[in-house]
Parts: structure tokens; sequence; C-alpha cells
């Protein structure tokens, strides 16, 4: 891509105060995107925007828990006063939710990961696709994981809601295709995030033992999956819709 190829657009990202989420972020003001910075952590998005500032960029920080329908509505009704248009966006925000056999899995821990994973990527998509069908163009990448596209055990909700976010996607894409918005998912490996701290509780052990089962020896940046990201709202993916793409070291190859 050239120098600054998306200046004058505007990029949604959620989820966006760490990890994957910032990194993305970081990607779309490099390309010169105006970024709308999204997330419930508000010291860590108002630090994702202070990094793009820093970069030279423009945005500007929204709270919004994605699992509120009220809360989301406040932060397009916020996009729209302030830019009044929306290129591109990223669904990120999301949680790995408790680690518990199914029969073990609370119906607390299921609607809280359904309502972040599964219902947050409804309900952006609502107000995304409000915004880009009129225009007749734009796109959305939707965050899975390598979890959307196979079983892993102890973990019911958490790859439900990615399995759901992968059919909501190519549901979506082929309502949109013809009239010039594309929307695709990407699903992560193993990555090096504050997420996998958490379920790791930072061991650098079991760090190791996470990196191992990468084919390619190591876990993943989130750098590589913004980029995949940046690669998709790019005119260099102009026929890619619908698609659910793995990153992953090569994890789902055997």
């Amino acid at each position: 891509m050239s120098e600054k190829s998306f200046q004058d657009k505007v990029a949604l990202v959620t989820g966006a105060a760490a990890g994957i989420g910032r990194a993305t972020a970081l990607g779309f003001a490099k390309e010169g995107a105006k970024v709308v910075v999204s997330d419930v952590d508000d010291a860590g998005g108002e630090e994702t925007l202070a990094m793009i500032r820093e970069l030279g960029g423009e945005g500007i920080y929204a709270h919004a828990d994605v699992s509120s329908l009220e809360q989301v509505d406040a932060l397009f009704d916020t996009l729209k006063k302030t830019y009044g248009r929306l290129d591109f966006a990223c669904n990120n925000a999301g949680i790995e939710g408790a680690h518990v056999p199914t029969a073990d899995c609370t119906l607390e821990n299921w609607d809280r990961t359904i309502g972040i994973n599964l219902n947050g990527v409804f309900y952006c998509m609502r107000r995304e696709l409000e915004l880009m069908a009129p225009a007749k163009s734009g796109v959305i990448v939707n965050m899975s994981s390598i979890a959307g596209l196979k079983g892993l055990a102890n973990m019911p909700a958490y790859v439900a809601s990615k399995h759901a976010v992968v059919g909501l996607t190519k549901t979506a894409a082929l309502e949109y295709a013809g009239i010039g918005v594309r929307i695709n998912a990407i699903c992560p490996g193993g990555v090096a995030t504050p997420m996998v701290e958490r379920m790791t509780g930072g061991d650098p052990e079991i760090m190791a033992q996470y990196a191992a089962m990468e084919p390619v020896g190591r876990m993943g940046r989130p750098e590589e999956i913004a980029d995949a990201v940046i690669w998709l709202c790019s005119d260099k993916a102009s026929f890619v819709t619908g698609s659910a793409i793995p990153v992953d070291g090569g994890v789902l190859a055997g």
C-alpha cells in the first residue's frame, strides 16, 4: 500500500485500549485514517489515542461497553456527530470467559461472554451498516478466533461466540456484497496480548508452552493481526468478502 492510503477516511476500533485493538487503531492512523478508539478501559483507550496523536494522527476516544445497546448507540451518535461517516470498522472487543467444562459453565458466564463477543459485534454491525450501506462503500472486519473454526475444551461460551461471529460475518457479507460493502473475519491463533497474559497468569513457562503449540515456534504479535485487518480494509483486498481468515502461525494447517 502507498503511504497514507486511508487519508481522510474514518475508522472505528472497539476494544482498542490494548493488544490487537490498540495495534489496529495505530495501524489505521499510520495509513492516515481518523480513528474512533473505543473501550471500557478509559485509561487504556486514552493512552491509545495519545499514541495516535504522537504519530501525527487524528482521533477521538469514546467509552462503550459493546454488550450494552444503549452504550453502542451513544458511541455511534458520537461518531456521526464528530465525523459524519464511517469507512472502516474493526469489531475487536471481546473476553475469554471462564475456563470450565460445558456442564460447569454458569448462565452468568455464558450471558456475559455471548453478550460481549457476539451481541456486541451484532450491535455494532447494525450501526456500521446504517452508515456504510447508503454510501455503498465500507469494510467491516470482525475479530473471531481459531476457536471460531475448531473446538477448544473448557471454553464453551467463548468457542460458541466465536463460531457465531463467523456465521454472522458470512451472512452479512452475502447481504451487502452487491452494494460495495465488504465484511470479513480474522481468526487469530495464540497472540501475546493482555488477554493471554491473564489466561496464563503471566507465567513464563506457560507462555513458553503456548508458543511451542504454534508450528512457527512462537506466539503472534498484535501488530501481525493488525496488519491483516489493514490489508482487508485496503483496495488490495477488494475481491475478498465473506471470508474467515486464520492468522495463526499454522495451527489449523495440521
